[in-house]
């Protein structure tokens, strides 16, 4: 079985005047779908691979048996197809406040004003191209995490819970290197906290 581009519940405008409608069709149907198509294509030649799901093959990725240029090809595009899925969804404009993760965010940052300056901080400073994570350790903690390139926090046992993707194909269009002021309006378009 092949992976797909997910479907978005929302139109590339919906999000606007925070995230653009060019900047979200490119980044769907241009570089998410890049993704998935390379994903496809390094597993080609293990059908035993291709009805796992993605997130299935990144907790497992070291015991995978494939070549490493495969498995770095897995773990990049899989972790790129894995990470935009959950963005798209968490962007979704009919959320809700999600009333339990807030109060966890409180119970372990404070307050959600204090996780989101500690996401914001952590964010702003990813090196590159890469993500900032609010994630749950192999505990059930909640816990801030940045990665590089498009790896996943399944790569380390961690399960995701918010993901801001912080490469430039994400804002250039609209904020060009004003990384801060895309951060600051992402907040604005995201509706769980």
């Amino acid at each position: 079985m092949k992976h797909e581009l997910p479907k978005l519940s929302y139109g590339y405008d919906a999000l606007e005047p925070y995230i653009d409608a060019k900047t979200m069709e490119i980044h769907h149907t241009k570089h998410h779908q890049a993704y998935i198509d390379k994903l496809n294509a390094a597993l080609e030649k293990y059908p035993e691979l291709q009805d796992m799901a993605v997130e299935d093959l990144l907790k497992n990725l070291d015991s995978l048996k494939v070549e490493d240029a495969d498995r770095n090809a897995i773990r990049n595009h899989g972790g790129g197809h894995v990470n935009h899925s959950l963005f798209w969804k968490l962007l979704d404009p009919s959320n809700q406040k999600d009333e339990s993760l807030i109060a966890e965010i409180n119970s372990t940052f404070g307050s959600v004003d204090d996780f989101k300056k500690q996401f914001t901080d952590a964010a702003t400073k990813v090196f590159g191209s890469g993500w900032a994570w609010l994630v749950k350790d192999q505990s059930g903690k909640l816990m801030i995490y940045e990665t590089g390139r498009q790896d996943s926090p399944y790569l380390k046992g961690y399960t995701p819970i918010i993901g801001l993707d912080v490469w430039e194909h994400a804002y250039y269009l609209k904020y060009q290197n004003r990384r801060p002021e895309y951060i600051e309006n992402w907040w604005k378009a995201f509706k769980l906290i």
